[in-house]
């Protein structure tokens, strides 16, 4: 049998921490899923098909991670792709509480797939999403946050 992660989140844009679970998670697993979820209480910068062009573009040398979108339950995707398993990282103590009360909620809905915490390596623990749009909005330098692609786009997001 497979073993099929699924690695879910807004990316935007994805970061050197997002980068390091999704690593980390494909030398444990045979496929990687990395989706694109559509939050609702999120005003995202990037629309889904710019983030999942990001990602494939900063993945493409790891050949177990696709790159996909799901604008639905994680768990209805989860199984959708036949996954066993949802990774997650962690940077800090105050993302466990958030994370524990969703995979609780995912376990009443799936019980079958399992949740796996990665932690983020101590470089990245102060990293999010946010961080490195505010710096980027004010033209900060986010080259040691991001790869040179995404920071690309960002400058050009921000050019505008």
């Amino acid at each position: 049998m497979k073993r099929i992660a699924v690695c879910p989140g807004s990316f935007d844009p994805i970061t050197y921490g997002h980068i390091d679970i999704i690593k980390r998670a494909a030398k444990v697993f045979d496929q990687i899923k990395v989706v694109v979820m559509h939050n609702s209480s999120k005003h995202p910068l990037f629309t889904p098909e710019e983030r999942m062009d990001l990602i494939k573009e900063v993945t493409k040398d790891i050949p177990n991670v696709q790159v996909d979108t799901s604008s639905g339950l994680l768990m209805d995707y989860a199984k959708s792709v036949n996954a066993n398993a949802i990774i997650r990282g962690l940077r800090a103590v105050s993302d466990f509480e958030y994370e524990m009360q969703i995979t609780s909620m995912n376990r009443v809905l799936e019980e079958n797939i399992e949740t796996f915490f990665i932690m983020t390596n101590n470089q990245y623990s102060f990293l999010s999403s946010s961080i490195v749009k505010e710096v980027a909005k004010y033209h900060g330098n986010v080259s040691s946050l991001v790869p040179p692609y995404v920071e690309l786009a960002l400058n050009e997001k921000y050019a505008k």
